[in-house]
Order: structure tokens, then C-alpha cells, then sequence
């Protein structure tokens, strides 16, 4: 009865895998597959982010808050991969939330598509276009356990994984180029495989036992050991003999005699008894652990209401001592409760109240004993008490001024002592819109010193610091792993604050928001203010002696008569800047963005403007003696009346620059009306080979001055033939 079948069942193994041309090798064709899925899975996220992205800054309207999900995902993503989290949007449009929410779902859904499709038909859409057939030693597609094994542990999970081990554990952190080029390594790997093994598989296709093949026209459904009628071909005749086994389990088992893996409903039909005391226990368990679990809720609810109580009855007890001459002294024990959140309600609430300046004191040295906790509570009274001090400046008495002044002055300081204190606990606390501005008269007089402090991640927005002391405190810190620009990065923020005539000398703020921040004679001699964001800040007559400004984005600053000199302003942003009288001796602006920036009248003498962007500039009347110019791009600018005597101007983009009146040599005249008179000195190399042909406004002794240099222009003498 057995012959029939399996004569019927039987065909040799060349006639089951044949052979198809195709224009392309199969290599090439499952390099083409593996990159139009990636390239499937990066567009699907890639697409929705970038229309976010684009609704985010061009449709303004009704904001809402940006979905917990994308939050958790980012803040997991910059964790593992040590990515920077500065700056991101917390407010975002409708419409950007939703498309930034399909950026993460998209991606999931379509990998588990094409997963799903490897593992019921072999074949994903790339591979169907590539002509590409998955299928395990039988000729059967791989399945869903199989499909999954294959690609997410074999392809992505194992490379991917290994390439994170060895960046972590080699010190790379946090360089992402390092991290890609690993992947690349071990992706690279798993392909090469295909070279060491008989029969072409990857390590990925040995893992998950499949193989990859020319696809036929016609593919067909196949069962897990049903002979293949039509199948892939390019397997070769040199199966192992596990897979001779595979192939004959296919001949002689058909599908009406096939074998199917016992199940959890067939094992509970053959086990009833057990079956009914496992179910039995389960409950009996689920059922204690229940009541367990409540009692001990219940118990604890009942202790900290307990110990509310107590902290409320202490609070009666030492309130009902505020007799007048024991005032003071409850008031202390205020600030030493177990549980302060109640006092420091309580003592917030006094400070309000009380006329008395002793008792003042006395209410901020109880509120300073509870630590950063009272800070939200002397925020919000400091917001208060300054809105009042602004009301009673249209009206009210003297009395009533004097007595808000020095309830302010006691907010102040005691903020001013935590923050002093308590450094290391204080970290990203938000203080944004306090006053801790320098008053040197009256009764609320107060000077903000933080010198030598650590103020790392601190949240001073809006915040009003004139006259702060800050000298050589830091405000940022790399955080826990040590590592520069990462995910735990502490960075301050300061943007909008007040901080004029502030000292931040030698202070460190790198990465800080200071955006839209007024630093109006602030002293700033030798900050760090390395990639610091001052977009629209006023620096105007600040020191920035010997301040480390490198790619610092100063688009939009005032910098009027400020002092730079010996300043680093290497790859900084100061497009639209104003500089107007700075003086920036020996200053370096190498590679910077300087386009559409105002200098008129500035003292650059020295400085170095190599590489950097000086379209659209004005730089009239300003001092260039001695200044570095080399490759520097001078479209348009305007140089009138400017001091280029020694500059050097090799390389230099000067197509429509405006040179009237410009000067390229120290003048000596000898007539009042003469121009330029060469002296005797050896010539420059500073204007060789310059090319002003297309430069503006050039008279007959500047282009005669310019020629004599070895500058090019058309209005040069040609040189004499030779006899």
C-alpha cells in the first residue's frame, strides 16, 4: 500500500530544484533585497518624522503636549545610544504629534509585515522583485518561528547587538560614526558567509535553517513536510544527510498520515486530575496573595496617616507657643520636622505675613533647615512679593514699600544660601522668573553670590540676576557617565534672564541657553561658552576677554562695543550680529558664520578671519591691520574707508566687495589731496594673486597699489614680452 504513495511522491532532487537564469548573480540580488527592506523600514519612519517636522515650523496654531510615548521612546534612545536630548519640544501641533507618532509606529509594523510575509510565503516584497525564495531544507516555507529567529536575532539582534557590546566596552562612547562602522563590520561578517559555506547560507540562514533560492514563476503553498511539486531551485546536490533525512520524511509521510505537535488542550485531556489540582492551587494562591497584598496596603495607609497626624500635632504644639517672646524660637523648631512639607507651607505663609525684620530672619533660617524642598514655596513668594514691589511703585506708602523689600530681601537670601548649601541636591531645579536682582539701596538691599558654585542644569529662564557674582562656578556638567554632549548632560538655562553687569569670569557654561538674554556689561573674561546658544542676547560693552565662544550660536547678538580681544570664535554662528566699535585684537573667527553681520568702526587688528563667511558684511571704517583674510568669502561686503594695511587677503572671495576708500598701505602723503604713496619697504605677499577684477569702487591708486602686490585686476600693466 506504501509503494503507490511513494512513487508518487518521488522525484529525483535535480527535477524538484531547478535551475533559472537571472541577469544578476544571487548575491548581488540578496544584497539588492536586504537593501530595499531596510531602506522600506527607514523610509516608513523617516517620512511621517520629516512631514512632522516640516508642520512643526511652518503651521502655527493650537499646541497640545507631545505624546508620553515619543517622550519615553526618545529619553530610552538617547539613553542607550548616548544621544543629546537638548532642547525638544514639549509643545508641539496636532497634526506633528501625529505623524511623529506614526514615525514610531510605522517602522514596527512594517518589519512585522515583512516578517510575517518571510515566514508564511518566503518572500517579502523586495524579494519577490528580486526573484528570491526562502525556504528551510524541505523546500517549506521557513514559518513565523523560523522568520523571527532568522531576522530578528540572526540578521539584526546578534550583529547589531555584538557591534554595541564592543563600542560600549572599547571607551567609543558617544561617537555614533564608531557605532555605525561596528554594525557595518558585523552585518558585513554575517554576509561573508555566504563564501565558507557549501551550500551559499549566511550565518543568519544557519541559524534559522533556511536557505535562500532562485523563486519560480509559480511558487506553491507548502506544508511543513510535504514534497515540494513545484519548487526553488540553486540548492545544489550537496545536502548533508540530515537533510537527505528531511527529504525522505518528505517522500513518506504525505499529508493525510503527517504528524502534528501535541498541544496544551491535548495534554489537558490527558491529564485531567492534575490538570484540576493545578488549577485548584493556582486560585487558592491568587486568592491569599489577593488578601495579602490588601492588608499590607491597608496597614500602610493607616501608618502614614498616622504620622500625619503626629507632624500636624507638633505643628499645633509649637504654634500655640507663639506667644511674643517665644515667637522666634518656634519658629526655628519649624524647620526640623521629620516631614517639613507642611512647615514649609506654614513658614512660606508667615514670611508673607510677618512685619517684624527679626522675625523675618528667623522664618528664613527655618525655611533654609528644610533644604531644597522650601524652594518651590520661596519661588512662588518671591514671584509674588515682586509683583507686589511693582504695584506699590504706582502708589502705596513708604511703610508698605520698605516692609515688602525686606520680605523680598528674605527670599532672596534664603534661596541664595540653599542654592550655596546645597549644591550637589539642587541639580535642574526649576527657578525660572525669580528676583535675585542686586539692590544696593534701602532696606531690601542684596547682592547674588554664587562664585566657586556648582550650578549645573539649574533653570534660571526669565529670572532677573543683575549684578550676580557667578566667578568661576559651573553650569554644566557631562552627568553620570561622564561623557560630553550625552543624554544626562546637566546644561543651565538662562534664556531671557536679566543679567546685566553679572561676573560669570572663568565661569563655565558650556552648552548653555542663554537665548534672548541680557548680558549688558556683564564681565564674561575667560568663560568657557564653548557650542553656547545666545541667539538674540545683548552683549553690548561686555568683557569677553579670552572667552572660548567655538561654535557658540550668537545669530542675532548685540555685541556693540564689546571687548573680544584674544577671543576664540572658531565655527561660531554670528549671522546678522552686531559689532559695531568691538574691539577683537587678535580674536579668532576662523570658519565662522559672519554673513550680513555690522562691524562698522570695529578694532579687528590681528584678528583671524580665515575661512570664514563675510557675505553681505559691513565692515566700513573698521581696523583690519594685520587681519588674516586668507579664503575668507567678502561677497558684497562692504570695506569703505576700512584698514587693510598688511592684511592678507589670498584666497578671498571679493566679487562685489566695496573697497571706496579703503586703505592697503599706511598712508604718507604728501599733498593733502594724494591718496597712497608706496614706501620703500618690501612688498606684501598679502594681495598676491588676489583677483579684485570683480571688486567695486577701486581708484587709480588703490588698483596701482594692488598690481604693484601682485594682485590681479584687469587695469594691471601686462607684463613685458620677452626680446
Amino acid at each position: 500500500m506504501t509503494s503507490p504513495t511513494a512513487s508518487r511522491g518521488f522525484r529525483p532532487f535535480k527535477q524538484v530544484f531547478q535551475v533559472h537564469s537571472h541577469p544578476l548573480s544571487l548575491l548581488a540580488r540578496r544584497c539588492g533585497a536586504w537593501a530595499a527592506e531596510v531602506s522600506l523600514i527607514v523610509a516608513s519612519a523617516l517620512v511621517p518624522y520629516s512631514i512632522g517636522l516640516y508642520t512643526q515650523s511652518h503651521l502655527l496654531g493650537k499646541q497640545v503636549a507631545l505624546n508620553p510615548l515619543l517622550a519615553t521612546a526618545e529619553e530610552a534612545l538617547a539613553k542607550t545610544f548616548s544621544l543629546p536630548v537638548r532642547a525638544r519640544p514639549r509643545q508641539v501641533g496636532p497634526l506633528t504629534n501625529l505623524f511623529w507618532s506614526g514615525a514610531l509606529v510605522m517602522p514596527v509594523l512594517a518589519a512585522g509585515w515583512q516578517i510575517y510575509l518571510l515566514g508564511k510565503t518566503g518572500r517579502t516584497l523586495p524579494k519577490a522583485l528580486f526573484g528570491l525564495q526562502v525556504v528551510t531544507a524541505t523546500g517549506a516555507a521557513p514559518g513565523l518561528r523560523r522568520a523571527l529567529l532568522r531576522e530578528g536575532v540572526g540578521r539584526s539582534g546578534l550583529p547589531l547587538g555584538l557591534a554595541y557590546l564592543f563600542w560600549r566596552c572599547s571607551g567609543a562612547v558617544p561617537d555614533l560614526g564608531i557605532l555605525t562602522g561596528l554594525a557595518g563590520l558585523m552585518l558585513l561578517a554575517d554576509s561573508c558567509a555566504v563564501w565558507f559555506d557549501s551550500k551559499g547560507r549566511t550565518l543568519h540562514d544557519r541559524l534559522g535553517g533556511t536557505f535562500v533560492v532562485d523563486a519560480l514563476e509559480s511558487i506553491p503553498k507548502f506544508n511543513r513536510f510535504d514534497a515540494p511539486r513545484q519548487g526553488p531551485s540553486t540548492v545544489r546536490d550537496s545536502f548533508s544527510a540530515s537533510d537527505e533525512d528531511a527529504e525522505i520524511a518528505a517522500l513518506v509521510l504525505t499529508p493525510e498520515t503527517r504528524w502534528q505537535r501535541p498541544g496544551l488542550l491535548y495534554w489537558i485531556r490527558q491529564n485531567p486530575g492534575l490538570t484540576l489540582v493545578i488549577v485548584t492551587v493556582a486560585g487558592v494562591s491568587a486568592v491569599l496573595a489577593t488578601f495579602a497584598g490588601t492588608q499590607i496596603y491597608i496597614q500602610s495607609q493607616v501608618n502614614w496617616r498616622q504620622v500625619q497626624q503626629l507632624d500636624s500635632e507638633k505643628l499645633l504644639a509649637l504654634v500655640s507657643k507663639f506667644a511674643p517672646d517665644e515667637r522666634r524660637g518656634a519658629i526655628l523648631a519649624l524647620g526640623t520636622i521629620e516631614h517639613p512639607e507642611a512647615a514649609t507651607q506654614l513658614l512660606a505663609d508667615m514670611l508673607s505675613l510677618e512685619t517684624e525684620p527679626k522675625l523675618m530672619d528667623a522664618i528664613g533660617q527655618a525655611l533654609l533647615s528644610t533644604g531644597p524642598k522650601a524652594l518651590p514655596y520661596l519661588q512662588r513668594l518671591n514671584q509674588s512679593l515682586k509683583n507686589d514691589q511693582d504695584s506699590l511703585r504706582y502708589g502705596g506708602s513708604k511703610q508698605e514699600r520698605e516692609l515688602i523689600a525686606r520680605r523680598l530681601r528674605t527670599t532672596q537670601r534664603t534661596i541664595a544660601k540653599i542654592l550655596t548649601l546645597y549644591n550637589e541636591q539642587v541639580g535642574s531645579t526649576d527657578l525660572s522668573r525669580l528676583d535675585l536682582g542686586q539692590t544696593v539701596s534701602g532696606p531690601g538691599q542684596f547682592t547674588l553670590v554664587l562664585d566657586y558654585a556648582d550650578l549645573s542644569g539649574i533653570q534660571l529662564r526669565g529670572s532677573i540676576l543683575t549684578g550676580a557674582s557667578f566667578r568661576e562656578s559651573r553650569f554644566y556638567n557631562p552627568g553620570e557617565d561622564g561623557l560630553f554632549g550625552t543624554f544626562d548632560d546637566r546644561i543651565a538655562d538662562l534664556s531671557g534672564a536679566e543679567l546685566k553687569q553679572a561676573n560669570f569670569s572663568e565661569a563655565t557654561l558650556v552648552l548653555a541657553l542663554m537665548n534672548r538674554a541680557n548680558l549688558m556689561r556683564a564681565e564674561l573674561n575667560k568663560a568657557n561658552l564653548f557650542r553656547a546658544r545666545l541667539s538674540g542676547a545683548n552683549l553690548s560693552s561686555a568683557q569677553l576677554l579670552q572667552a572660548d565662544l567655538r561654535q557658540a550660536v550668537l545669530s542675532d547678538v548685540s555685541l556693540t562695543g564689546a571687548e573680544l580681544r584674544e577671543a576664540k570664535l572658531a565655527g561660531a554662528n554670528l549671522q546678522g550680529a552686531r559689532l559695531g566699535q568691538v574691539t577683537a585684537k587678535g580674536a579668532s573667527f576662523q570658519a565662522a558664520n559672519l554673513s550680513a553681520s555690522e562691524w562698522l568702526g570695529a578694532d579687528l587688528s590681528g584678528a583671524d578671519f580665515s575661512g570664514s563667511n563675510l557675505q553681505n558684511s559691513d565692515l566700513s571704517s573698521a581696523r583690519l591691520a594685520g587681519a588674516n583674510l586668507s579664503g575668507a568669502q567678502l561677497q558684497r561686503a562692504s570695506l569703505r574707508n576700512a584698514d587693510l594695511v598688511g592684511a592678507d587677503l589670498r584666497g578671498a572671495n571679493l566679487a562685489g566687495a566695496d573697497f571706496q576708500g579703503a586703505t592697503f598701505v599706511e598712508v604718507k602723503p604728501a599733498k593733502p589731496d594724494q591718496f597712497i604713496q608706496i614706501p620703500p619697504a618690501a612688498p606684501s605677499t598679502g594681495l598676491q594673486g588676489v583677483e579684485f577684477s570683480f571688486a567695486k569702487n577701486l581708484n587709480a591708486q588703490q588698483i596701482s597699489y594692488i598690481c604693484a602686490q601682485g594682485g590681479l585686476h584687469p587695469k594691471c600693466p601686462s607684463p613685458n614680452p620677452s626680446p
